[in-house]
């Protein structure tokens, strides 16, 4: 079920008692898990309200909750990046609907972010060799997946096989997938905390510089290549391969201790994700899923029998230097990003197009009894980190461009700042008392119109 945005800004009231909203804002993303809105309250702080629209989809979620309820404040500040925190939860038709602290910064689209200034490329090779030396304690705390290389193989060979049951996926690609997997020379990778989401409509920028990353919801010890696979649908090479250097660069592997088979299996992965996108809309019985993945399968393979069948992906060539230069904090278009949790009512229409924006909705708050939600706060990390070690720094120094850094983070603070009172209410909110909110909001809304315009 679709939830509007006026509707979970009054999910968002319940969730959080005391937030006294004024605006509501839709982020523009198009998702067919998750329904997203923006709600601005009296402070001009701006929250994201998240809703599953599936069991499954509900279940990303709650693994978001884990993932982030384990970013310790230690750990947040040395991310090179911003991440969310979860600032309260209410539960609805069994499924839980989260709000987040609303980070400073905006998604770009693909081609926006190609065009941007190398130093991006630079920020995305650290923000992402950041992510692969979080401590493995973030997954296996939160009882998140953990595979070996040969796991990761097995666990494709497999998915392969009941995608090829389908007879839904061109045989030129069965045969290039089985022919890359049977390839063991590329799965001698060692295996790190990946994100496993990582891609353009997760990341936020600010200012031209890379600043936020989000989607926490696939988190999991497995192949680093996976999160290089958003990289594959790029057609400048030399995009990939900076970003690809800055990455190494920031690990301090030397040059013979590259995976240079890296951007196969992202490639691999890219193409791969087709297949599962398939599955996903045969499990759920989703006929325009299945009809869109089919579309894209038979897309891929004909580009694939246009260029003679070659093999996925390519291999990295040997590391050259880079044109990438460190970040220079004299200039201003590299200033520091701001490090607070809210943004200005001007900064939600920067984020997206919403496709309305209301009225104050203060009568929102009046509507909604405390007896009538369920309500899960505090869910924010605890701020006592006994178990944090100096080895947990999750990102080396890159000694080139140690005279400047990009963009502050300063995470440390994110789950400190919640000022609403913590408890849980065990009885669900009640779908009618979101209705009638919705139904009162929109009445007081059209009584306004009409009392206007017979005074004019």
């Amino acid at each position: 079920m679709k939830r509007t945005p006026m509707e979970l800004a009054a999910l968002a009231s319940a969730a959080m008692p005391g937030l006294d909203i004024v605006g509501v804002a839709s982020t523009g993303e198009q998702s067919p898990e998750f329904d997203n809105a923006l709600v601005t309250d009296r402070d001009n702080t701006i929250w994201r309200v998240r809703s599953p629209r599936t069991d499954q989809a509900g279940m990303r979620l709650e693994t978001e909750l884990e993932v982030l309820s384990g970013f310790t404040p230690t750990i947040r500040a040395k991310l090179p990046f911003r991440v969310p925190s979860v600032a309260g939860a209410v539960q609805l038709d069994r499924r839980r609907t989260f709000v987040y602290h609303q980070i400073p910064g905006e998604e770009l689209d693909l081609d926006t972010i190609v065009c941007l200034p190398d130093i991006v490329r630079d920020d995305l090779g650290r923000i992402t060799a950041a992510i692969h030396e979080l401590p493995r304690s973030v997954v296996e705390i939160a009882d998140l997946p953990v595979y070996t290389a040969e796991e990761h193989r097995t666990r494709r060979l497999n998915e392969l096989d009941q995608v090829a049951l389908t007879g839904k996926i061109p045989s030129i690609l069965l045969r290039r997938w089985e022919n890359a997997l049977e390839e063991t020379q590329m799965w001698g990778f060692t295996p790190t905390v990946v994100h496993g989401d990582l891609h353009e409509e997760h990341l936020l920028f600010d200012r031209g510089r890379a600043v936020g990353l989000i989607g926490w919801t696939d988190l999991h010890i497995g192949d680093p290549a996976v999160d290089f696979s958003w990289l594959a649908s790029v057609e400048d090479p030399v995009f990939g391969e900076q970003i690809i250097d800055a990455y190494y660069r920031y690990l301090g592997a030397a040059a013979d201790d590259r995976d240079f088979h890296l951007m196969r299996r992202a490639s691999l992965s890219a193409e791969f994700a087709l297949a599962q996108w398939l599955m996903r809309g045969i499990n759920s019985h989703d006929q325009r899923m299945i009809d869109d993945a089919v579309s894209m399968l038979d897309d891929l393979a004909a580009d694939v029998a246009e260029t003679g069948g070659q093999d996925v992906g390519s291999e990295l060539s040997k590391p050259h230097h880079s044109s990438v230069a460190a970040p220079d904090e004299t200039n201003p278009a590299h200033s520091t990003a701001k490090a607070d949790d809210g943004t200005s009512a001007e900064q939600v229409q920067q984020v997206n197009e919403p496709e309305e924006v209301t009225a104050p909705i203060s009568t929102i708050n009046a509507n909604l009894n405390a007896e009538d939600g369920a309500v899960v706060t505090d869910a924010d990390v605890d701020a006592d980190d006994d178990d944090a070690t100096e080895n947990e720094n999750p990102v080396r120094d890159d000694p080139k461009a140690s005279e400047a850094s990009p963009p502050e983070a300063d995470n440390a603070d994110d789950g400190d700042q919640v000022d609403y009172d913590a408890g849980v209410v065990t009885e669900p909110v009640s779908l009618d008392a979101i209705r009638q909110m919705t139904e009162d909001r929109e009445s007081d809304s059209a009584s306004q119109a009409e009392d206007s315009s017979s005074r004019n």
